[in-house]
Formats: C-alpha cells, sequence, structure tokens
C-alpha cells in the first residue's frame, strides 16, 4: 500500500490547547474542555457588552443578552429533568432563538440534534427514533410526532412554549469533559439509513479554536451569516467562529441574492462563508461589485467543490480570491487554503493545525506526489463513531485509528489536497479509473456549459460507461456531439463521456452538492 501523509503547515498551531478570548490556554489533558468551549463562546460578555447578532428587522442582542438567555434556559432545561447525555431535538427555522438554544444545550451538557425543517414527517420520525431524544423542539406549523418525549414550540420570531422552561434561578451547571457528547448530526442517508455522528465537546471545541486562529478572526469582525443552523457548516463553522472571537454577525434567516448583498454592503461587514451555490447566485447579480465588497476581508466556501471559472468570475466582479476549505459532518474541518499565501482554485488547501491528512494509493503503485487515493485523517477534531451503529466502526476507521472519508485526493508539489471526487462516484470502464472531477473541469470550461456532473452507468461491454449531464449557459441548445468532440480534444478516450444529457439543474441538497445518486437513478431509467 502506498501512502503519502500531510501533517499541517500552517502557522499558528493550537496542538492539544483550546486558547480563550482573554489569551489564557487551557490543556485538552484538564479534562473540561466542555465547559470551556460554552464559556469561551460567550466570554466576551465579561469585558464588553458588545453585539453579538443584528437580526431582521434591525433587531440588535448583545453578548449580555445571549449569555443571561442562554444560561436561563439551561437552567430551565436542568430544572425539567434533561441530564448530561440526554439527547434534545429540534427542528426549527433559522433565528436568533436558535442560537440561544444552542447554546443553552452546550451549557447543561445535553446532546443536541438539529434537524432540518424542510424533512417531512415521516424522515422525521424514524431521526427521533433512532436518537431517543428526552424532548422535541418544532416550529408551531409543524406537526406534532407523539413519542416518549416532551415537545415544545419555538417560532422564527422566538415565541412558543419553550419559553415557559426559562428559569431566573443561576442553577449549577453539570461538570462536562472532553469526551462528553455534544451533538449528533445525521448525514443525508443518501446510500441507506441516515447515520447519526456524534460529536464531543472536544471535537467542537478543537474545531472552533483552531478556525479562529487560522482564518484570524477577532473581535473586529462581523460576519454575514447566511447558512442554515441545522448543518455543521453554519451551526458549529461560522457560528462557532463568530462567537469565539467576540466578532459580530448579521443573521439573514437563509440565503437570499439581494439581503445578502445588502449585508455585505454595510461596511462593517467583513466575512461571509457560503456554498459555491450562494456564490454563483451573486456573480449572477449586477449589484456585486467591487465597491459593494469593498469592506470584506475574507470570503469562505465550503459543502461541495467550487469551479475554475465560478472562481475567477468572483474575482474579476469583486477583487477577492475566495478561500476554498475541507470538512465533514463526522469531523468539521480538516484543511483549508490559507488567509495569507497561496490560495489554489480547485484545491482545498494544506491540513490544518492538529488535523493529519493522508492519500492511500493502491498497492501497486510506486509512492509519488499527485497519485489519486482514498483520503484519510485523523485528529482531535475527529469523531469517535456513529449513535448506536458500532457495527461501523471498522468499516469507517482503519486498524490504525484513520476515519476514512470516502474521498479521493492526491497532494500537489506544495502539499495542497486537491479532492478528484467521492469513492463511490469513481467510474471504471473498460478497467481504466476515471475521475468525474476530471471530466468535469474539461467540461465545465467548454463553450455554451454553465455545469456539470459526471456519473457512471451500467454497460454490458465496459463495465460502467462514462455519462455527463450539463447545464446550458443560455437557453441556446446544447448539441452532445458538438460537446463529446470538444471534449475529445482535452481527455482520453476511456474519460469521453459516450452520452452527454442536457438538463436545465442538478439536483442539489440543501448545501449545494450535486446529488448524484439521484442522477444515477434518474439517468437508470432512460
Amino acid at each position: 500500500m502506498s501512502v503519502v501523509i500531510r501533517k499541517n503547515r500552517m502557522m499558528g498551531s493550537l496542538g492539544h490547547h483550546v486558547r480563550l478570548l482573554n489569551g489564557s490556554v487551557l490543556s485538552r489533558r484538564d479534562g473540561d474542555v466542555s465547559s470551556v468551549l460554552a464559556n469561551a463562546l460567550l466570554s466576551s460578555v465579561a469585558s464588553s457588552d458588545g453585539v453579538a447578532m443584528l437580526a431582521p428587522g434591525g433587531r440588535s442582542i448583545s453578548y449580555s443578552e445571549l449569555n443571561e438567555q442562554s444560561r436561563s434556559l439551561a437552567a430551565g432545561f436542568i430544572a425539567s429533568g434533561v441530564r448530561p447525555g440526554d439527547r434534545v431535538a429540534f427542528q426549527v427555522h433559522k433565528s436568533p432563538s436558535v442560537v440561544v438554544l444552542h447554546l443553552a444545550l452546550l451549557w447543561c451538557g445535553a446532546i443536541q440534534v438539529p434537524i432540518n425543517p424542510d424533512y417531512p414527517a415521516g424522515e422525521v420520525r424514524c431521526l427521533l427514533e433512532d436518537a431517543q431524544p428526552v424532548a422535541v423542539i418544532r416550529d408551531p406549523d409543524a406537526p406534532e410526532i407523539a413519542g416518549p418525549w416532551t415537545s415544545y414550540t419555538l417560532d422564527r420570531h422566538g415565541d412558543g412554549s419553550l419559553l415557559s422552561l426559562s428559569d431566573s434561578a443561576d442553577a449549577p451547571l453539570p461538570r462536562i469533559t472532553e469526551r462528553d457528547g455534544a451533538a449528533i448530526l445525521f448525514t443525508s442517508g443518501t446510500t441507506g439509513a441516515p447515520k447519526g455522528a456524534l460529536l464531543s465537546h472536544g471535537n467542537l471545541a478543537h474545531n472552533a479554536s483552531t478556525l479562529v486562529d487560522v482564518w484570524g478572526f477577532s473581535s473586529d469582525d462581523h460576519l454575514v451569516h447566511v447558512l442554515p443552523l441545522f448543518h455543521t457548516h453554519g451551526l458549529f463553522v461560522a457560528l462557532h467562529c463568530a462567537l469565539l472571537s467576540g466578532a459580530c454577525m448579521s443573521l439573514l434567516p437563509r440565503f437570499d441574492v439581494d439581503e445578502t448583498i445588502e449585508a455585505l454592503s454595510d461596511p462593517r461587514s467583513t466575512v461571509m462563508m457560503g456554498v459555491p451555490t450562494h456564490y454563483a447566485r451573486l456573480v449572477e447579480s449586477s449589484w456585486l461589485t467591487a465597491d459593494i465588497t469593498a469592506g470584506m476581508r475574507l470570503f469562505i466556501s465550503g459543502s461541495a467543490p467550487m469551479t475554475p471559472a465560478l472562481h475567477q468570475a468572483f474575482a474579476d466582479r469583486t477583487g477577492h480570491q475566495v478561500l476554498e476549505r475541507y470538512g465533514m459532518t463526522e469531523t468539521s474541518m480538516l484543511t483549508s487554503n490559507p488567509v495569507d499565501g497561496v490560495r489554489k482554485p480547485g484545491s482545498v488547501g494544506l491540513p490544518l493545525p492538529g488535523v493529519d491528512v493522508r492519500v492511500v494509493a493502491a498497492a501497486d503503485k510506486e509512492e509519488r506526489e499527485g497519485d489519486v487515493g482514498a483520503v484519510e485523517v485523523r485528529g482531535p477534531n475527529v469523531f469517535d463513531g456513529y449513535w448506536r451503529r458500532p457495527e461501523l466502526r471498522d468499516t469507517a476507521f482503519t486498524t490504525d485509528g484513520w476515519f476514512r472519508t470516502g474521498d479521493l485526493g492526491r497532494f500537489d508539489a506544495d502539499g495542497y489536497l486537491h479532492l478528484v471526487g467521492r469513492s463511490k462516484d469513481l467510474v471504471i470502464s473498460g478497467g481504466l479509473n476515471v475521475y468525474p472531477s476530471d471530466v468535469e473541469a474539461v467540461l465545465d470550461a467548454l463553450p455554451g456549459v454553465r455545469e456539470s456532473a459526471v456519473v457512471g452507468l451500467p454497460d454490458a461491454d465496459l463495465g460502467e460507461q462514462v455519462v455527463a449531464v450539463v447545464v446550458a449557459e443560455t437557453d441556446d441548445a446544447l448539441d452532445e456531439s458538438s460537446v463529446r468532440h470538444l471534449a475529445r480534444q482535452h481527455l482520453a478516450g476511456y474519460q469521453v463521456p459516450k452520452r452527454v444529457i442536457v438538463m436545465p439543474e442538478l439536483p442539489r441538497n440543501v448545501m449545494g452538492k450535486v446529488q448524484k445518486d439521484v442522477l444515477r437513478q434518474a439517468l437508470g431509467t432512460q
């Protein structure tokens, strides 16, 4: 087996420590990182009464209010019988109250289970039966799902029966260690039943402190928060970076092009985190200009790959180069392009401090830079296993303790990681490996093609045939034969799609990731 390992090469490594806003550092060996996480997220309260969030309508919420409300709700949970390790699920719309709820559950040591508010009742029931929560918080307009749990309501305006839990008493908070569970986030379940990734307080503490350090967050920052609060990107990455650094947030209820551009034009705004689809929609707007984004210091993208063409288009319009990073539900962030240094379009950057990444190539290959292999990771940010699925331990982790991400990638000569696709999406045609990202990069660069997705479909002769789905740049029709002819000039024969299918858009999940399983199912019936 050929293995290429890269440890972090970024400045500011925190090792096994968590840095607080007051400058002190606590060793993870002290075993109380979770308390540090909850306290650190609100530690600016001790020294200032700064604004934590700007909500729609101009309402502002200070750090002191956030502290008071979350501590009060935590006391209410404790008084109601919620104990450390109990699960508390919530399926509610994004609002400042969700931030209060999130922090309250950290304070009292409950394991929070965020659920997409768009999930249908049947799917929600399956997740709840798996998580076995003691309490469920839902939007008042959503159907109540009966079960052995206490139900509360919370609407997007902060009203609901959950308010009855708030307790003015200063209840003693439990001592939680870094190894205790903090959250269960369910994977999409596109290849089977959803799996709950159990993240510990230590996982979240390391991830948050590392990102604040690497991305240079400070109390001078103002985050334009457009991401949902049921997913790791919006809840644990964006939110924690802002709170841990004492920054302010414009908490937008959802991504909307006009509302986002208005927030970006605020001279206080400095950072935005989004997915490639967000940046593509912004580029389509004539209102996006360099003047609008003049006060911004950093645009970050993740959850799906960004095409080089979109990188260039955004840079041309704004003068800003988007920073791409790489993470997963089970690990939070793993790699990032540098804030100060070379950012490579198409690369997800260098391993973060404290994180080791390796690429495991085929056993019969001589080890060399650029070989494609399975991406495996380890570090204090990596979860320990799936909720109630111990049988998955042997398949999720190697015998020497590395987590198998399921991604395929390669390191370049500078140590930057380039992802080439999911291992399940690898197409083996006539015994030869076809990496979808290689073909998609060529197709995306062709005139008239806005974006593409490549999948493999069964073929009696080749085993699998390469099939491309393309979205046209305009309403003008794309000709299959011309697309294949142009692609053949840049690809080897076995890489050229045997079929090119034009669709109005690609199916995506809520975070903008192309759902290739949906494509395979749809194309398999054609």
